[in-house]
Order: structure tokens, then sequence, then C-alpha cells
């Protein structure tokens, strides 16, 4: 991607301001409430529905599921859609049948909830596990990748992203689950904005490569020219069979993954796990909503990409050191295309999922070592406020 302008460097240093003054006033505005571990981690009463949507789709989507998926779209097409499609599903599941359980049961962790169910062994066994997979494979992951995706797009070197995206996060993370939910809506906003741009500017190019204009017409031409590029479901001979395996893949391992991602994971369920029943069932019914948005925003210009492609573009821009054609350059490529200042704000989308994501995810490492570890063994009579200071510099 071209190496950003000043008036993009202004856009995203307006979404920097943005969040962490909105941050500080979320934090300010409830510093006086925050005294227990319950308030800290869990926002205890505090997050509406759609903060806690938000929240959850800004935790699960990060940079390189932008850049992964989009790709996919590129190989495969609308197919890998089914992802979003059945989460959302998985959603309506959990907001019917999983959160008013854990509620009832009023835990904190899902560590918690296990120890309830079977004993303190397999609890323990869980938080340790837990936490060496978010630490070791997840938080990892997300900020090596995102700060892969940031050094492309603004030149920075990895080290300097690294430590960047750190802080920012970071910063974010200190203020409780309050800040983390809140300054997750401006994150989900910019988010959005930023797929959807990239999307109209795709879909408008598509158009004017055939000669019309327009967002409806370019959809028409993906259709026309991409027709392969539609099927939800693979027949045994199609290439990417084996990615999709057809109806099995729907009605067999992805529901398993789906409800464990979704219901069981710390990660996720942290967030409507401070709520009343009515607030987290709304957050996560619309948390679905947004999943359904997903495809229009990461995919269609995966879709995209593959069309302008055939039609002679992004062969140089998508090609590795070997001469093969790298699908996860498709949306790097679409972003290349956006105008001065709208690269800013796709910088921002890029960034806001990271940072989000990795925000959430140091929460969740926090809650789970202080409640579960710190609390159990270390020092079951731990105050209140040691817990909460306990969390913070876990958070560090």
């Amino acid at each position: 991607m071209n190496r950003l302008q000043t008036p993009d460097y202004a856009v995203f240093l307006i979404y920097f301001l943005i969040v962490a003054l909105y941050g500080w006033w979320v934090y300010q505005r409830k510093k006086t409430a925050i005294a227990s571990s319950k308030d800290y981690f869990l926002a205890e009463g505090s997050l509406t529905w759609w903060a806690i949507g938000s929240s959850l789709i800004a935790s699960n989507i990060s940079a390189e599921q932008f850049i992964g998926m989009s790709g996919s779209g590129f190989q495969m097409g609308l197919a890998i859609s089914s992802y979003e499609f059945m989460a959302a599903l998985t959603l309506v599941i959990v907001a019917v049948f999983f959160i008013p359980v854990y509620l009832k049961n009023k835990i904190f962790t899902m560590p918690q909830f296990l120890h309830q169910r079977y004993n303190g062994t397999v609890a323990m066994i869980m938080a340790i596990f837990w936490l060496l997979l978010y630490i070791v494979v997840n938080l990892m992951s997300i900020l090596y990748l995102g700060a892969l995706a940031i050094s492309g797009i603004s030149g920075f070197s990895v080290v300097l992203c690294i430590i960047l995206l750190a802080i920012f996060s970071i910063i974010i993370a200190l203020g409780g689950m309050k800040v983390i939910g809140y300054t997750d809506v401006i994150q989900v906003f910019f988010l959005i904005l930023g797929g959807l741009v990239a999307s109209y500017i795709a879909l408008n190019l598509v158009s004017e490569k055939s000669g019309t204009t327009g967002v409806f017409n370019g959809l028409k031409l993906l259709a026309a020219n991409a027709d392969d590029h539609f099927h939800m479901i693979f027949h045994k001979d199609n290439k990417n069979y084996m990615d999709l395996p057809g109806l099995s893949v729907l009605i067999g391992g992805l529901w398993i993954t789906n409800l464990n991602y979704w219901g069981c994971n710390q990660y996720i369920t942290q967030r409507a796990l401070g709520a009343d029943l009515k607030t987290a069932r709304g957050g996560l019914l619309f948390a679905a909503f947004l999943k359904i948005l997903m495809p229009v925003i990461v995919v269609i210009p995966g879709i995209a990409a593959y069309v302008l492609y055939q039609k002679g573009m992004f062969h140089t821009e998508m090609l590795t050191s070997t001469g093969a054609t790298d699908v996860n350059k498709a949306y790097p490529a679409i972003l290349n295309l956006l105008p001065v200042g709208m690269k800013g704000v796709a910088f921002a989308a890029l960034t806001a999922a990271i940072v989000a994501s990795l925000a959430g995810k140091v929460n969740s490492i926090a809650t789970i070592f202080t409640l579960d570890i710190y609390k159990k063994v270390i020092k079951p009579d731990a105050s209140e406020t040691n817990l909460v200071n306990l969390g913070k510099i876990a958070v560090v």
C-alpha cells in the first residue's frame, strides 16, 4: 500500500484523540464507582446493550480477519461468509440458553462456572490452560500480525508498531471493562466506516471498468463476472471443497467451534456477565446483527478484487517474491485505491480492530489470573481493593 500522507495521519490522530479522551471521560465519570472487582472486571450494570454488542464485535474482529477473510473472498468467494452467518446464529443460541445460566450462577469467569459444575481442580486446569492460550497464542498473534499490517500501511518498523499498539491497548485496558466497553463503540464505528468506504470504492471501480457507475451496478457485475464466487455451499468437485467441505462443515464442526468461542470463551462472555439478562441478551443480539454485516465490509472487497484482478489490475501488488499471487494482499490492494484522507479512515479502522482485540484479551487475562488463581490459591482473603490493584498490575 502507498504510504500515508499528512491528511491521512491527521484523520488517524483525530481517531486516537477521540478514543483516548472518551476513554478518559468514561474513567473519570465512573471512577468513584470502581471499588469492587466485579465492577472493574465486568463493569457491573454499566454497559448498555449497544455497548456490549459493539464490544463483542470489536473483540472478535482484528486486522488478520480483515486481511485473511478478504483474501478468502478473493479465492473462494461468499462461502467464507458462512463463518459470519453461523456466528450470528450461535450468538442467538448463547443469548437464549447460555447467558441465563451464567447470570443465574453469578459467575465472573468461565473457570468459576466449571468450579461450580465440577470441582476446583478442573477449574484450575482450565484457568491455567486459558491463560497460556490467551498469552502465548492469541495475544502474541494479534499483536504481531496487527503490527505487520500497520507497518505495511504506515511505513513504521514492526517493532515500533508492536510497542505503540501495546501501549495504546494497555492505556484502555487499565480503565477496566467500562472503558473497554464504551471505547469499543468508537472502535466499531471506525471499523465499519472504513470497511464500508473500502467496499464502496471497490464496487464503484468494478462499475467504472465496465463503463458504468454505482455500487448496485458493481454488485450486478460481480455476480455476472464471478458467479462461481457466490456459492454458499461447495460441491465435492469444487477446488475449494477441502477448505469448506459443503454441508458437513455447517452442520458439523463449525457449530462446535462457534459454541465454544461465543458461549464458553472468557474473552467473549465477560462482556455480558456484568449486565442483567435483558441487557445481556440485547447486546448479544446486536452483535449477531453486526456479524451479518461483516461480509459486506470484508468479503465483498475481496470478491471485487478478484474481478478487478481478472481485468488486469493488482497483478503487481499481489505478487510474492516467488512470483505467485498472494490472496492476502487483496484487501491492502483495495485500500491502496482510497483517496487521501480516506486511507486515514481505513488505517484507523485496522488499528481500531487490533487495539480493541488486544485490550479485551488483556482484560480477560487479568480477570482469570486475579480471580481464579490469585484469589483462589495465593491470597484467598484478598480485599476488593487489592484485587482491583492486582488486576491493573496484571494488565501491564
